[in-house]
């Protein structure tokens, strides 16, 4: 059968979104990888099937690319948004459900291009961590390590090491390389389910912002983060290593629609 989809990207970071309500779709991983190939499929970072959700204006269920299904997508979830908005099911605020409970979520600006979409993040204790990295849970799991010229790296190397690590290679983990900018900071994240980097991550750049907290603790609560895709703010309130009302804000962009054989 044909179904149609709709494409997004939250800084690059893109995605094919269905709306699946009424289709009830549960796919094989090998059918969410055919449609995320970029050669013979659509093409995309990741799956959002948009459900219905009693008590909430929807759910979002994610797949990363290689086909399985996954934790929190920060920019998937804020892509959904502006498709819920597209599809009449929300306002300038709402609630929906992904994979780690309940989140709100708010439309900043609009036009005809793109939008401004802030999600709100679960709160976050951030544990003790090593001398040269985090480990943080942010809807996803992130280890976060501070470099000095990230743009010029050869992160795939190392991201690899760690992500096939023994302590990481069953369950996997996304691996962000984070630099200090005078304005903010600058990320680049491997994100596992994709196996590759991708031009930002959400939940990522969510985790950047969190440990680069615990280093500078005079900080303002709010990080400006520029990703190889486009530029997010993560806002937050601290107190020491926990952090509450986290907010993940950005530009999202409806790139085409179309139908596919399913």
């Amino acid at each position: 059968m044909k179904i149609g989809f709709h494409k997004y990207h939250g800084t690059g970071n893109d995605f094919i979104i269905i709306d699946n309500r009424v289709l009830g779709l549960n796919p094989e991983p090998k059918k969410v990888a055919f449609l995320c190939d970029r050669h013979f499929g659509i093409g995309s970072d990741g799956l959002v099937l948009l459900n219905a959700e009693p008590g909430y204006d929807f759910a979002m269920k994610y797949y990363n690319s290689d086909g399985n299904e996954s934790t929190l997508c920060g920019n998937g979830g804020r892509c959904t948004i502006a498709f819920a908005d597209q599809l009449g099911l929300i306002g300038i605020e709402s609630r929906f459900f992904a994979s780690d409970g309940e989140h709100i979520s708010r439309i900043i600006r609009k036009d005809n291009t793109q939008m401004i979409v802030t999600l709100k993040m679960k709160d976050v204790k951030v544990p003790f961590h090593s001398q040269d990295h985090f480990f943080i849970h942010t809807g996803s799991p992130h280890y976060v390590l501070f470099e000095e010229e990230v743009e010029t790296m050869d992160i795939l190397k190392k991201a690899r090491e760690i992500r096939y690590s023994d302590c990481f290679v069953e369950k996997g983990t996304n691996v962000d390389f984070v630099e200090f900018l005078e304005d903010g900071l600058f990320v680049r994240s491997y994100e596992r389910g994709v196996e590759d980097e991708t031009l930002s991550c959400g939940t990522g750049v969510t985790a950047a912002a969190l440990a680069a907290a615990m280093l500078k603790p005079d900080n303002p609560g709010m990080f400006r983060i520029k990703t190889r895709g486009g530029e997010l703010k993560v806002s937050f309130n601290q107190d020491k290593n926990i952090f509450t009302n986290i907010w993940l804000e950005g530009p999202v962009v409806f790139v085409y629609c179309g139908e596919i054989e399913f």
